[in-house]
């Protein structure tokens, strides 16, 4: 029923790709996904990429991978985009594109390389599920970004169940319907989502918040179960200390639980 996703490029594969990180961050899920993917982006050598991406398949952490530069035009035809179209924020983008249209199950459930999903205990994947299966306007999910749940909370306009409900759309960590974003939904405009970092361009996630807004679609983000997003350091030292602080806040947010 769930496609568990990420996506590397060339400043982070290693660090996904090499020892044990990527197993973790799917384990830390506590699901069972019906399938495993790994979106491989802007590499400098995909021949090695795709290497490492093979040895995740024949242990069995994934089920498999693409590259982008095989699906760019496919993708954008699917959609009726063209590069121009994401005004230099398309590198940003395209991984989420192809993600979308390579799944093959009911739902999608995304994280960006450098979010990290803090040991959920509770199974709020088929929770959400529950809840999007009876409400159509709400069209995403996602756990709270690094703990903020007075924060998220702030953002919402109401609640069901264990979940704060409001606008806003972020690629750091989704669970969407395959058939709400499958369609051609990312030409429209919204001014409140210009809030979106300008390097980044038309980017997806700002495509879909514009979409969003425009068409009285939400998100629920759950209150109790959290990722941490956080820029990989490039030192061994400045990467020991990453695993440990990212150990640490997952203590701290059992303790507060």
């Amino acid at each position: 029923m769930v496609t568990f996703e990420t996506k590397v490029w060339e400043k982070d594969w290693e660090y996904i790709l090499k020892g044990d990180y990527l197993k973790k961050v799917i384990e830390n899920c506590n699901y069972k996904f019906s399938s495993k993917h790994v979106i491989i982006n802007n590499v400098k050598n995909r021949n090695i990429v795709e290497k490492f991406c093979q040895e995740k398949v024949d242990e069995g952490i994934i089920d498999c991978f693409y590259v982008i530069d095989d699906y760019e035009f496919e993708i954008l035809e699917h959609f009726g985009l063209s590069k121009d179209d994401f005004k230099g924020g398309f590198k940003y983008s395209s991984a989420e594109l192809l993600g979308i249209y390579k799944c093959e199950t009911e739902y999608l459930l995304h994280f960006s390389g450098d979010s990290f999903p803090l040991d959920f205990q509770q199974n709020w994947i088929d929770e959400a599920i529950k809840i999007m299966t009876n409400n159509h306007d709400i069209i995403v999910a996602n756990p709270t970004w690094d703990g903020k749940f007075g924060e998220a909370k702030d953002e919402s306009f109401d609640e069901i169940d264990n979940f704060y409900i409001g606008y806003g759309f972020s690629d750091q960590s989704y669970l969407v319907r395959k058939t709400d974003f499958i369609n051609r939904i990312y030409s429209e405009k919204n001014m409140k989502s210009e809030r979106y970092p300008k390097y980044g361009g038309e980017l997806f996630e700002k495509r879909v918040d514009s979409y969003m807004r425009n068409n009285k679609k939400f998100r629920i983000t759950h209150k109790t179960s959290s990722y941490k997003h956080t820029n990989f350091p490039k030192g061994f030292l400045s990467r020991k200390l990453l695993k440990q602080q990212i150990n640490n806040q997952r203590i701290d947010l059992m303790e507060k639980k």
